[in-house]
């Protein structure tokens, strides 16, 4: 299922890039060619269609409040409370040492 979701985030650049394909397509075939025109509309359209594609996606994506935003220093007390706690190695040592004596 990721790749679907892959392909359709690119979806827009694709149509892009088919409307420029056929711009230089037509752009190629030259104005004496009777189909050169053809060319150029179905390659502005495309081009278009891929704009509108990508315009109408940002203005369906949710926005984020500049409040809900957490800093880069934040901890939660969850994800605090599921580390383990490290066991304090050098005062077990100095308590064997003291005991030895």
């Amino acid at each position: 299922m990721r790749l679907f979701t892959i392909v359709f985030e690119r979806l827009p650049v694709v149509w892009i890039l088919l409307g420029l394909l056929f711009n230089a397509g037509g752009l190629f075939l030259g104005f004496e060619y009777s189909l050169a025109f053809g060319y150029m509309i179905v390659g502005w359209m495309c081009c278009a269609y891929g704009l509108s594609i990508m315009v109408l996606r940002r203005m369906e994506r949710p926005r984020k409040s500049e409040g809900s935003n957490l800093s880069r220093n934040f901890i939660s007390i969850g994800s605090t409370a599921l580390m383990p706690a490290i066991p304090n190695v050098q005062n077990e040592q100095a308590t064997e040492r003291s005991e030895a004596e």
